[in-house]
């Protein structure tokens, strides 16, 4: 059995990564998945508070957390984490050791991604020591209606 932790904010409702998701799942039925939201400065807003980002970060999580369970895949845990993805995973990961097998993170496309711009993939990748599945997400999931701050 292989856990996962799947690593998102606005694309974590997208096409692309529940049918990543659901693959993986397929692949071992068995396998867990623990969704991670950072919550992010929500920059389109003229003003914006922590407590604003965690509540919008939360709201991802559940909405994501269902459209990846009615996809068949066995979530077990969905977390609102740090602002910053990468102290979120380590966080996240500091908290739970061991439980943990690879990572699958979802951002926008390149141009479009603050993510990518600080390569955090590749970052994620080098600090924990884990295999990394990145997921690039053409838009946001189906439930998002706000405008992206590119994720």
């Amino acid at each position: 059995m292989a856990r996962y932790l799947i690593v998102a904010h606005q694309t974590a409702a997208s096409e692309e990564l529940i049918e990543q998701v659901r693959s993986l799942a397929s692949e071992d039925p068995s396998s867990e998945f623990v969704l991670l939201v950072p919550a992010t400065p929500i920059e389109h807003l003229l003003t914006w508070s922590e407590g604003e980002s965690r509540a919008l970060a939360s709201r991802d999580a559940e909405t994501a957390r269902a459209a990846l369970e009615a996809a068949g895949v066995n979530v077990v845990r969905a977390d609102v984490g740090d602002s910053s993805p990468l102290m979120a995973i380590e966080d996240e990961l500091s908290e739970h050791q061991g439980a943990c097998d690879a990572m699958v993170i979802s951002t926008f496309p390149p141009g479009l991604s603050r993510w990518l711009k600080l390569d955090l993939p590749h970052q994620a990748e080098r600090k924990f020591k884990l295999p990394v599945i990145h997921v690039i997400a053409e838009r946001r999931g189906p439930a998002e209606q706000r405008p992206p701050s590119a994720l």
